[in-house]
C-alpha cells in the first residue's frame, strides 16, 4: 500500500474491507475541581482531619512517583461540609456516596456526549445505539437511561451497560460498539464513559495502604466516542478504523485487582505484582492483535501505541519489555500527567492526544505509523486490545 505521496511502506499492509467500524468523533468533560498534585497532600490530610506524619510522608512520596501533575475531581469542600461522614472512618456512607456519584456521572456523561456529538456534526436523532460504561454508580434504571434522556436520544435507542469493569472499561466498550456497528448496517453508536472517585473516597489508614495509591493516582471525568461503519464522508470524518478486537483474562489472577462495594463505599486492593503480570503476558497478547497485518514482535516500533496509563510502573515495564522508543507511549504519559488515571475514560484522552500529535506531524511532513494497538488492563486480570488504523494521516 502507498501513502498519499506515493512513498512505499516498509512492509505490505492489508487493505481494510468495507464494513469496518470507525471512530468518528471524540469528546470529553470534567468536573469543576482542578487539583494540582503539589497541593494535594496538605489538602487531603486537612479535609480528612488526619495528622499522621508517616502516612503524610508516604503520600508525598507516592505523589512524586505517579508522574501526575493535575487532575479533576468531583469532591469539594462544599460536599465535605454537607457530608462530613465521608471523611470519617467506619461509617455506613454508601447511600450518600451513590447520591453524589449518580448525579455527578450523569452530568459529566451528558457534557462529554454533547461535546462529541457537536464534533461529529450530525444530530443526536441519528444515534441508534448507546454503550454506557461506569464503575462509579449503582442504580436501576442505570446511567444509560439518564444519559439518553439528558441528550434527548430516541426512546428506540438500543442501550448496553458495562458496570464495574474498571480501567479496561473504555476499550471493552469500544469492542462492544465495534461489534454493534459491524453487525447493524447504518448504525451509529454513542460510547460514553463516566467516573468519579467519590465512590471510594476515605480518610488515610495504615491498614489500607492502597487507598493512598488511589489518592495519588486517580482522577474523575467523562469521555465519549461515536462509532460507525462505512462513514458518510460528505458529513463525517473518520479518525480511527477498528480492525480486530480481542479480550483475554489471565486464569487465577482474580484477586490481583480486588474491589468490593461495602457500606463505606468501594474498597480496592491492588497486588504489587500487577505490573509484572502485565509485563509477562503482554507479548503474546499483542502478537495475536498484530497477526492480521503480518507483523511480529520485531515490529513493535513500527506501529503506534495507545495504552491506558494505569500507572507509571505499567508503562515503564511495557516500554522496557517491548523495547519501545521513548515517543511510543508519549500520549499515554501525557494523559496520565494531565488527568491522572481516570479509569475507563482515560483511553479516550490518550487517543485525543494522539490525534493532536498526528496533526502536528502532518504539518511538519513527517512519517507516521498507520496501524497501532489500543490497549487496557482491568480486573480479572483482563486484557482488552484493538488493532486500529489511524485514518487522519
Amino acid at each position: 500500500m502507498e501513502n498519499g505521496e506515493g512513498a512505499q511502506r516498509p512492509f505490505a499492509w492489508k487493505k481494510a474491507g468495507r464494513g469496518k467500524a470507525t471512530i468518528l468523533a471524540l469528546g470529553k468533560a470534567f468536573p469543576n475541581q482542578l487539583v494540582m498534585q503539589e497541593f494535594l497532600v496538605d489538602g487531603y490530610f486537612r479535609n480528612t482531619n488526619c495528622d499522621d506524619p508517616d502516612l503524610k510522608q508516604k503520600l508525598t512520596r507516592l505523589c512524586k512517583t505517579t508522574t501526575v501533575k493535575t487532575r479533576y475531581v468531583v469532591m469539594s469542600e462544599e460536599i465535605l461540609e454537607k457530608y462530613p461522614e465521608l471523611a470519617m472512618e467506619g461509617l455506613p456512607t454508601v447511600k450518600q456516596r451513590l447520591d453524589i456519584c449518580n448525579e455527578a456521572v450523569t452530568e459529566m456523561a451528558i457534557k462529554a456526549s454533547q461535546d462529541c456529538i457537536k464534533k461529529w456534526g450530525r444530530p443526536p436523532s441519528d444515534i441508534t445505539h448507546l454503550v454506557y460504561v461506569s464503575s462509579s454508580e449503582v442504580r436501576l434504571p442505570g446511567g444509560d437511561l439518564y444519559l439518553a434522556k439528558g441528550i434527548k436520544l430516541s426512546p428506540e435507542t438500543r442501550r448496553v451497560m458495562l458496570y464495574f469493569v474498571g480501567c479496561s472499561g473504555g476499550v471493552a466498550g469500544l469492542r462492544v460498539a465495534k461489534d454493534i456497528a459491524e453487525n447493524n448496517p447504518g448504525s451509529r453508536i454513542l460510547l460514553a464513559t463516566s467516573e468519579t472517585t467519590i465512590i471510594g473516597y476515605k480518610p488515610p489508614s495504615a491498614e489500607r495502604p492502597y487507598d493512598l495509591v488511589g489518592v495519588a493516582l486517580f482522577g474523575d471525568g467523562a469521555a465519549a466516542m461515536i462509532i460507525g461503519a462505512d462513514p458518510d464522508l460528505s458529513i463525517e470524518k473518520p479518525l480511527f478504523e477498528l480492525n480486530t478486537a480481542i479480550q483475554h483474562f489471565l486464569p487465577d489472577t482474580e484477586k490481583i485487582i480486588d474491589g468490593r462495594l461495602t457500606e463505606e463505599g468501594i474498597s480496592f486492593k491492588l497486588a504489587r505484582e500487577l505490573p509484572q503480570i502485565i509485563e509477562d503476558n503482554i507479548e503474546g497478547f499483542c502478537s495475536k492483535l498484530m497477526e492480521p497485518i503480518g507483523l511480529s514482535n520485531k515490529d513493535y516500533n513500527r506501529i503506534f501505541w495507545a495504552v491506558h496509563p494505569g500507572g507509571p510502573a505499567i508503562l515503564n515495564r511495557l516500554e522496557k519489555r517491548l523495547d519501545l522508543l521513548p515517543d511510543k507511549l508519549r500520549a499515554s504519559r501525557q494523559a496520565l500527567k494531565d488527568y491522572g488515571n481516570a479509569s475507563s475514560n482515560t483511553i479516550v484522552y490518550v487517543l485525543d492526544y494522539m490525534l493532536e500529535e498526528s496533526m502536528k506531524m502532518k504539518k511538519d511532513d513527517q512519517s507516521q505509523d498507520e496501524f497501532g494497538l489500543i490497549l487496557a488492563f482491568g480486573p480479572g486480570v483482563t486484557f482488552e486490545g484493538i488493532l486500529a488504523r489511524n485514518l487522519t494521516i
